[in-house]
């Protein structure tokens, strides 16, 4: 076996080494982390700050680089083989075994490790040799991406190798088992990724949560409704509930009326603005970045039968990035809390058995609701706002009161109800 053979092979899977560790660093070094070294004067910085401006096109080489020097190993090896054995195929069999193991230990295990595990390091001394190769190869490694991306099922050609949304949200996961970013942190991005899947009726208040008002009403009960039920943006209605005209805003309103006294008794239809339509099948990430083109803050959700099904304003998209938006005063309730005489304070969310058990029902149901909340909006006929109240009869033919409390959380909705015997009952 030739020394100067084997000599070869060495040097090759060196070299192959080396630009296995260059690849490894270069994919977890950030022009982020790059500018940051610039900042803290680190010596190369300058030269690892040109290699992050264009990552692709450096990758590219290495890869090209490691790939030529183990072909060029594989085929000395190979000839050093054949020269060793008389029967080829035992040539061949050892050739194959010895760059199987080189190849996975000193080209595919070792350096990757070293590259990740001291990534900056790795980057910085790669870029004093990736940057004039670089020049020498000239567009070489860019063709051949571009032969082998023409080959590849897909559309369009692409830059280079490219890592999925799943290896992009695997990245993430390691950078939070890394202490590098912090758990919620990891949970907003993987909650952007989701957005690009959801649609807008994922995430849209239902047309049965919406408090409404009609066209024909004045300007003062629309301020009297905003100010009752918290909301700064109220849907306006013209035919029936699911004919939404417009979107009449608190501000308008007491604009129009600071302006002019005389104004309460206008109709609301002379404030509202034009109402903007999105189908339900939006993709949720798209209507985001359209509001935000638009500086508009809700839009009327519409259903395949062109039926309103419900609204949707920005920051319900938001929750879905950052996570429920709740009210500076929010805390936990109990569900029931006993007021004495026959009086209960409990949660809109409370099941009717449960508030028929606290009247001596053994068995209380209807057809139509399962909660308190429920129960008092069908009383209704409408979402009930802050101080909205009905009657409702039990089986036993005994009647009770429902009033709708302050409500809390961004959507205002009704967290507690109180019960009570209706005012004829209690006389009695």
């Amino acid at each position: 076996m030739s020394p100067q053979i084997v000599i070869g092979a060495i040097a090759l899977v060196v070299v192959a080494w080396l630009a296995a560790c260059a690849e490894a660093g270069l994919a977890r070094v950030s022009s982020f982390r790059a500018e940051e070294a610039v900042k803290s004067g680190r010596r190369g910085s300058a030269r690892l700050a040109q290699i992050a401006a264009d990552p692709t096109r450096y990758l590219n080489v290495a890869l090209l680089v490691r790939v030529a020097c183990e072909m060029a190993a594989a085929a000395l090896v190979t000839y050093a083989c054949l020269e060793e054995f008389t029967a080829t195929w035992q040539a061949l069999l050892v050739a194959i075994g010895v760059m199987v193991l080189v190849s996975y230990v000193a080209v595919g295990v070792s350096p990757r490790t070293i590259g990740r595990q001291h990534p900056l390091n790795t980057a910085t001394v790669a870029a004093y040799v990736l940057l004039p190769l670089a020049r020498i190869m000239g567009p070489i490694p860019s063709l051949l991406i571009l032969i082998g991306n023409a080959l590849t099922p897909g559309k369009g050609f692409r830059r280079g190798p490219f890592a999925s949304e799943a290896e992009l949200r695997a990245l993430v996961d390691l950078a939070e088992k890394e202490s590098l970013i912090e758990d919620e942190e990891r949970r907003m991005v993987h909650s952007v990724f989701e957005l690009g899947d959801t649609l807008v009726r994922e995430v849209m208040v239902p047309r049965t949560d919406l408090v409404t008002i009609e066209r024909f009403k004045t300007i003062r009960q629309a301020l009297t409704l905003a100010l009752r039920s918290g909301f700064s943006r109220i849907p306006v209605t013209g035919e029936g509930e699911d004919d939404i005209v417009g979107i009449v805003y608190l501000k308008d309103l007491v604009r129009k009326t600071h302006i002019n006294r005389d104004a309460e008794s206008d109709l609301v239809s002379t404030a509202m603005r034009p109402a903007v339509f999105v189908p339900d099948t939006k993709n949720a990430g798209d209507l985001l970045r359209e509001m935000q083109k638009d500086r508009n803050h809700v839009a009327v959700v519409i259903d395949e039968y062109g039926g309103t099904a419900g609204i949707v304003t920005i920051e319900d998209i938001l929750e879905e990035i950052v996570g429920e938006i709740t009210d500076e005063y929010d805390r936990e309730l109990p569900p029931v809390e006993d007021l004495g005489d026959d009086r209960y304070r409990v949660t809109a969310r409370l099941d009717i058995t449960d508030l028929g058990e606290l009247y001596g029902l053994e068995e209380y149901d209807d057809e139509d609701v399962e909660t308190v909340g429920g129960l008092l909006a069908k009383a209704l006929g409408r979402v009930p706002i802050a101080g909205a109240s009905a009657e409702v009869e039990l089986p036993d033919e005994r009647r009770l009161k429902l009033t709708a409390e302050a409500a809390a959380g961004r959507r205002n909705k009704i967290v507690t109800v109180l019960v009570e015997p209706a005012e004829k009952e209690r006389a009695e």
